[in-house]
């Protein structure tokens, strides 16, 4: 009595679930559940575009030998990439990459990103920032610093030796992304 089959992921006539209205074939319940999640995020008022478009994850970048820089996988979908080991964020924003401090230029703190807004957020005095580091509020006085990042076309390369601040090296703060 082979109720599931690797072969065929679907169930047997045998099976005891025939006729009992749950889903024979797995590929049939993923559709479904998609649509079902996709109901519940228009419900939420998130178009599912959006609530996916700018997710966060977490990674730590590999050192590239004999230097200060880490390197990490290109990300496919807009968003943050938080590296806590190096203390770098990843940012992938309308077709450009950047690289920052993971701390609130204002005293240090760890950003935190607040997916629902898709900004950055201080928890300590509640600065807010742009996906691309703009500051929009708060107590802070500059924009969120940037690292010196590059690509390859495979992998993004981060300097985690060398900061770019806005109000003393505009023309490098400005300058550190790249087009994807």
């Amino acid at each position: 009595m082979n109720i599931l089959t690797e072969e065929s992921n679907r169930v047997t006539p045998d099976s005891p679930c025939t006729g009992c209205g749950q889903h024979a074939d797995r590929r049939e319940f993923l559709r479904e559940a998609a649509g079902i999640a996709a109901g519940l995020l228009v419900g939420l008022g998130l178009s599912p575009s959006k609530a996916a478009a700018m997710a966060i994850s977490h990674a730590t970048g590999l050192r590239v030998a004999d230097s200060f820089e880490m390197s990490y996988p290109i990300p496919a979908p807009d968003g943050a990439t938080i590296d806590k080991e190096n203390q770098v964020i990843l940012v992938r924003f309308k077709g450009a990459a950047y690289a920052f401090a993971l701390s609130c230029p204002h005293q240090n703190t760890a950003l935190k990103w607040l997916e629902e807004e898709s900004i950055f957020q201080c928890p300590k005095h509640k600065s807010r920032y742009q996906p691309d580091g703009t500051f929009i509020t708060g107590r802070a006085t500059r924009n969120m610093d940037r690292l010196p990042i590059r690509t390859d076309g495979k992998l993004l390369f981060v300097d985690v030796d060398k900061v770019f601040e806005s109000d003393k090296d505009p023309a490098a703060w400005a300058a550190a992304s790249v087009k994807l």
